[in-house]
């Protein structure tokens, strides 16, 4: 048996080793489904958008899921546990939404270590409550488990739509018109005076956090909304975009999944890129470029989305919406248009999972 296990170990050793973080999550994601099949005709869709859909009567059932893992995702130095909870619901039902559907349930599940008491469990399930309640929608289940080391957490978002009205990420064509939702960059912002207010107290406790002039980034980073009311409106107005995906990783990461599936380019405008004042000042401050922020900074949970020309006159109606580019042949490549006439390459910087 010994020599047994000393021949793979000899064995691993001498094959070829790949290091997760060369391929990144979705490289990675790619190499491990790549020849994955569906053996259910209910399948519609499996990996490769924000969520699973599945068949199921009438409608279809779409299903998504996400883990934050303390230290990765979030510090509980500056993360409240309320809205900590709140916000792990959120991300989640922002993946149904940027399916053009409605998320109906959420099941959620815990890795706790011994460092939390019951009363802080509490305290994160009341902000998953809160979250539950204010979209509407039913927690149905989960499991809870001992971690070894910090909070994990895991949340599956179920939801329903008429198949004719699901927005992939994979329709977008060459004519359609790139938009946005809301503002972007803010939440990376926020990220950041977290991040430097943590420093100085660890530098010097004495010293209290100064975030009260800065409520609008810091509550996009540690209390993001999904944007429930995009969905509502295109509803309203009888419109369907041809593709769709909600900014989690950052616009240009984002955008390269809806090129990448589609099977297109784009052409974006840096005068179109919708950023907060509040985000422009504070980008400044860091010495950071607010457009760079805007591309890659993430967790922004808006709606990047692309619409037939067809529908252009009811969406320039619509509030909160920013038109932005359009869609280019995909040997056009991903481009942005500055604002001092110069055209770069955009290039996925966003959140990295390794």
């Amino acid at each position: 048996m010994l020599s047994l296990m000393r021949m793979e170990n000899e064995k691993e050793s001498t094959e070829e080793r790949t290091e997760i973080a060369s391929l990144g999550e979705f490289g990675l994601i790619h190499r491990l489904t790549k020849d994955l099949g569906s053996d259910q005709p209910s399948t519609l869709k499996g990996v490769g958008d924000d969520a699973a859909v599945i068949h199921s009567g009438d409608q279809v059932l779409l299903v998504s899921t996400d883990m934050l893992i303390e230290g990765t995702h979030f510090d509980l130095m500056y993360s409240p546990l309320k809205h900590l909870g709140y916000k792990s619901v959120v991300v989640n039902l922002s993946d149904i939404y940027a399916m053009n559907a409605h998320p109906t349930q959420v099941t959620l599940s815990l890795g706790l270590s011994n460092r939390f008491s019951v009363e802080a469990v509490e305290e994160l399930f009341s902000g998953v409550r809160a979250a539950c309640e204010h979209y509407q929608v039913d927690l149905v289940g989960g499991d809870t488990t001992s971690s070894a080391k910090g909070l994990v957490i895991s949340v599956t978002a179920l939801g329903h739509c008429s198949p004719d009205r699901v927005s992939y990420r994979s329709g977008a064509k060459v004519g359609d018109i790139l938009c946005v939702t809301g503002d972007l960059g803010a939440a990376y912002l926020g990220l950041q005076l977290l991040e430097r207010e943590k420093q100085l107290f660890l530098d010097q406790p004495d010293i209290q956090p100064d975030l009260e002039s800065q409520k609008y980034l810091v509550g996009r980073q540690l209390k993001p909304e999904a944007r429930k009311d995009m969905i509502q409106i295109f509803e309203k107005n009888k419109v369907i975009p041809t593709s769709m995906i909600d900014v989690s990783d950052g616009l240009s990461s984002d955008l390269k999944h809806i090129c990448f599936e589609s099977k297109v380019g784009a052409f974006v405008e840096e005068s179109g890129v919708p950023i907060h004042p509040d985000a422009q000042l504070m980008a400044l401050k860091f010495k950071l470029d607010p457009i760079t922020c805007a591309l890659s900074g993430g967790e922004d949970y808006e709606l990047l989305f692309t619409i037939d020309p067809k529908d252009l006159d009811k969406v320039r109606l619509m509030p909160d919406i920013y038109m932005m580019g359009e869609i280019v042949k995909a040997e056009d490549g991903i481009k942005l248009h500055t604002k001092g006439g110069n055209i770069h390459d955009i290039k996925a910087q966003g959140w990295k999972h390794f």
